[in-house]
């Protein structure tokens, strides 16, 4: 199967988990093609001053990529920023949030799966 760009389409999010103003996601898999594997692979896109709200995974884990843009990062209640080329891993049980502090979009790489057993 192949998706061409044209044929993504664009998910925009108002106070995404909580967070402020509106977040654009831009779903590559959708949730019935991974057959119960997991839910979420999108490119995320946070404008400066945007966030996605704390908060947990169970049941799943998400693991996102930094591919432009500065992340401000509430990993587990730890504070970090990432930078593009950064990986963030929420395991299953644990909690996170993403903020942009920046001066331009913050573009991530998102993948959330389910925990198997």
């Amino acid at each position: 199967m192949v998706r061409r760009s044209e044929e993504i389409k664009e998910r925009r999010v108002q106070n995404a988990q909580g967070g402020d103003n509106e977040v654009i996601f831009y779903d590559w898999l959708l949730p019935d093609e991974a057959k119960g594997h997991g839910r979420v692979f999108s490119k995320v896109v946070i404008p400066p001053g945007a966030s996605i709200g704390y908060h947990e995974h169970s049941g799943e884990f998400e693991a996102y990529y930094v591919l432009s843009g500065e992340a401000t990062v509430d990993d587990n209640g730890k504070e970090v920023i990432l930078k593009p080329g950064d990986m963030n891993l929420c395991k299953d049980g644990c909690g996170h949030s993403t903020r942009n502090n920046g001066t331009e979009d913050l573009v991530l790489m998102a993948l959330i799966m389910n925990t198997l057993g």
